[in-house]
């Protein structure tokens, strides 16, 4: 029974993070690990000996090496919808004719690129990219890491409904010299097409003689987006079995590919690959995924932690906790098990987090002598990625392991208001430097810890059927057909819109 091993991991002592540094003075090489341009560093953490030892009996009950081999291998994890999860086929792993697929889909891509750069479509300089979502965070994030400024295709990436955000792009951008791409999995999503609708709009306003002439179309029904007007030779598909929040490497990707080069997307798909090998090989005591979502789920189950904090000492990396709120809060945000039972263990936590050094100005404080226990994830790169005097990186790497120094460390002191208890968590992730590959090899892993921290908690990750209530509620307040919502909401929409 998982509750006997749950029940173990809670009985071992729990010791403080400054004991544990002072009786093994091996606990820096045995909790830093290091691969694909990536060092580890999980010593500021309360795993030891005993707590991984525990957690792998845990994993082993919960068939850990048969889920993962099915994860990888293409069979049909995703158990509510009865399909496989095939991200990492994009990357060259999984069920040999899904691989052959995705590859076959990446050469088509990067034929249409060819085909665009050389003019063949029009003279494009600027690109709107319309999606929401996995399919807008993904780009929009990759596009801010790994962008140098110097690019052929200004990129802009829109989500949102709100027109304030597609406006001013529509301000700046010519019409004629715009590439519209429209990423939309089912290419039914409302606020995306939305959006679309008003881009081809501005553009026949500006004189665009054939506004469709200049869509790309990303999604897996293409049938979809040719009865919605896109010509089929401009349409990028990619496979029912890759899941919005995990589609970066499919051709939702190709904005970004675009805009920084394909060369610079296929280093992507080999850092990820190369985590997915690691994932698959390495020992579960140094499985980097693997004892990342051990040191989660320790955090969640037995301290209780409800929150953990990401914090980015790069500004090209500001985007990240955006995109693992998103990984992993819609794959882990669940309350079923896999045999349709309540979930009596905590379910993902909350992430947040935010920038250094700008966030120790803001939430640190909390972090430091607040009531809440937050576990932090610190990311750093050791290469700069500006040319200023080097003071400013290395200021910036200082105050990143500072603060992981800090928080565990603390400070006692007579004065109740400057005492600091010290004994908080952090693991700090290292860049060599911030490149195509290095950053593929990231989010590979942070794909892996979720599908781990899936897996110790029994559930699927790979359904999001809670994304859908919301949209349900808002088409019912929009249908003019008598049909009404709670008090609350009819006097919002009242006040909103009139009688």
């Amino acid at each position: 029974m998982t509750s006997d091993h749950w029940q173990a991991i809670k009985a071992i002592p729990k010791v403080s993070l400054n004991q544990m540094f002072e009786e093994d003075g091996d606990r820096v090489a045995s909790l830093g690990l290091e691969h694909a341009g990536l060092y580890f560093d999980f010593s500021k953490t309360h795993l030891d000996e005993s707590v991984v030892r525990a957690f792998q009996k845990l994993a082993d009950d919960l068939g850990l090496s048969a889920k993962t081999e099915a994860l990888l291998s293409g069979e049909p994890v995703n158990i509510s919808e009865g399909r496989a999860a095939e991200h990492c086929a994009e990357r060259g792993t999984g069920n040999p004719a899904s691989v052959e697929n995705a590859a076959a889909l990446h050469q088509r891509m990067k034929s249409l690129i060819e085909v665009i750069d050389a003019g063949v479509l029009g003279e494009f300089t600027q690109i709107i990219h319309l999606g929401i979502g996995g399919s807008a965070l993904g780009p929009k994030m990759l596009h801010q890491a790994l962008k140098l400024g110097d690019e052929k295709y200004e990129l802009a990436v829109v989500s949102n409904i709100d027109g304030a955000a597609l406006e001013p792009v529509l301000e700046r951008f010519d019409a004629n010299k715009t590439l519209l791409v429209i990423a939309s999995k089912t290419f039914t999503t409302a606020e995306t097409l939305l959006n679309a609708q008003s881009v081809l709009d501005w553009m026949s306003e500006q004189g665009v003689a054939d506004p469709l002439g200049q869509v790309i179309a990303l999604t897996a029904d293409p049938d979809q987006a040719v009865e919605w007007g896109v010509d089929e030779t401009r349409i990028l598909p990619f496979s029912e079995t890759v899941g919005g929040r995990y589609s970066l490497w499919s051709s939702i990707g190709f904005s970004v590919a675009l805009a920084l080069g394909y060369d610079v997307f296929e280093d992507l798909l080999a850092g990820a690959a190369a985590m997915d090998q690691h994932f698959q090989d390495a020992p579960w005591n140094q499985n980097i995924p693997v004892l990342a979502a051990f040191a989660d789920q320790y955090y969640t189950q037995v301290r209780g932690c409800e929150t953990r904090a990401v914090f980015a000492y790069d500004e090209r990396l500001g985007l990240v906790p955006d995109y693992l709120q998103q990984l992993e809060m819609e794959s882990n945000g669940k309350s079923v098990t896999l045999d349709g039972e309540p979930l009596v263990l905590h379910s993902s936590p909350i992430v947040w987090g935010g920038i250094g050094t700008d966030a120790q100005h803001a939430v640190f404080q909390l972090l430091h002598q607040g009531t809440h226990l937050v576990p932090v994830e610190f990311l750093a790169v050791i290469e700069p990625g500006d040319s200023l005097s080097p003071a400013h990186h290395n200021g910036l790497l200082l105050n990143c392991f500072a603060q992981g120094a800090a928080l565990m460390a603390g400070k006692k002191s007579d004065d109740s208001d400057r005492n600091y208890t010290g004994d908080r968590p952090s693991v700090t992730i290292l860049l060599e430097e911030l490149e195509a590959r290095s950053l593929g090899a990231l989010l590979a892993f942070y794909e892996h810890r979720t599908f781990v921290n899936a897996v110790l908690l029994n559930i699927n990750p790979f359904d999001q059927f809670g994304v859908e209530l919301g949209k349900q509620m808002a088409n019912k307040l929009a249908a003019e057909d008598g049909n009404q919502l709670d008090a609350s909401t009819e006097q919002l929409k009242k006040r909103a819109f009139g009688a």
